[in-house]
């Protein structure tokens, strides 16, 4: 896969494309600890079949893309009681390093979809680097506001679990997150789970990276003023069954954009069923192009 250095602090990001080049650039920005991959290749192969040139990276600390193992490791607690002075780095820092992506590849302005903390990520890029944006889709997120998009328990004890110390207890772990959070009325194979994990595992495992990213989420400030002068079109989805980021968040998100369409899923969890993709595909290139105001699932 290719492999860029975004800036000057020698960051480097593992992206890969779909479709034509000479098509109009969509970025795909994935959550939490999530590499690249998360966007599965069937539904990167939808977007670009709508008329896009599809690039997905790997965020800095996942995937293949630069880790920042130098840095201290973040108080979490600190944080999440209100001293936010040992994250490393925040959302807005992520979103820099997407307009780096976007400037080493040549591309004055894309569409930008971002899901989970990539959802953070890419509003924070449209408030921050308005002129690089062509239109935003944040999909099961929140804008950061304390109020709206939180945790079941369940789900929050998750995030904050001890970790497995091999590749068979990592694997079982996050078959077992997957399964909780995911979409109960499209519920996935465990077989199928475990061996998407296995790859992923494989592929990278780098649990520092989650906590420095989990630490940028907990710092960073809320995005609500700032979304209010977004002027692109704008879409939000988000799953009615979502446990762990509650679909409040994306109303909050929605209500924050003036004009901003709001499609929420019956069924839809945290993760992106592939029986959703032709729905999701279609409301994303409805958004890029139009601006159609809400939506409901009968009508993407």
């Amino acid at each position: 896969m290719p492999r860029t250095t975004a800036n000057a602090h020698g960051i480097e990001l593992e992206y890969d494309t779909f479709g034509d080049p000479a098509d109009p650039t969509m970025l795909l920005v994935m959550g939490l600890g999530a590499q690249m991959t998360a966007w599965p290749d069937g539904l990167c192969e939808a977007f670009a079949g709508h008329g896009f040139h599809v690039v997905r990276f790997d965020n800095r600390d996942a995937g293949l893309s630069s880790h920042l193992d130098h840095a201290p490791q973040p108080d979490l607690v600190a944080i999440m009681h209100g001293d936010p002075s040992s994250a490393p780095y925040l959302i807005s820092d992520m979103a820099q390093d997407a307009v780096w992506l976007l400037d080493a590849l040549g591309v004055e302005r894309a569409h930008v979809v971002g899901a989970s903390l990539g959802g953070m990520i890419v509003q924070q890029l449209t408030v921050d680097h308005p002129d690089r944006v062509l239109s935003l889709c944040s999909i099961m997120s929140r804008p950061g506001d304390r109020a709206s998009g939180r945790p079941s328990p369940e789900a929050g004890q998750m995030l904050l679990r001890p970790r497995a110390q091999d590749r068979a207890g990592v694997v079982a772990a996050r078959v077992e997150s997957s399964r909780l959070i995911g979409s109960p009325d499209y519920p996935e194979d465990p077989a199928v789970l475990r061996v998407r994990h296995e790859a992923s595992y494989d592929r990278s495992y780098r649990p520092d990276g989650f906590a420095r990213q989990f630490a940028a989420v907990l710092a960073s400030p809320d995005r609500t003023a700032g979304l209010r002068g977004v002027t692109v079109p704008t879409l939000v989805i988000h799953g009615l069954a979502d446990p762990l980021i509650d679909h409040s968040g994306g109303e909050a998100t929605a209500k924050a954009v003036p004009g901003a369409g709001l499609l929420l899923l019956p069924g839809m969890g945290h993760d992106l069923p592939q029986a959703l993709w032709p729905t999701i595909a279609t409301a994303v290139a409805g958004n890029a192009f139009s601006r159609d105001g809400d939506q409901t699932a009968a009508d993407a």
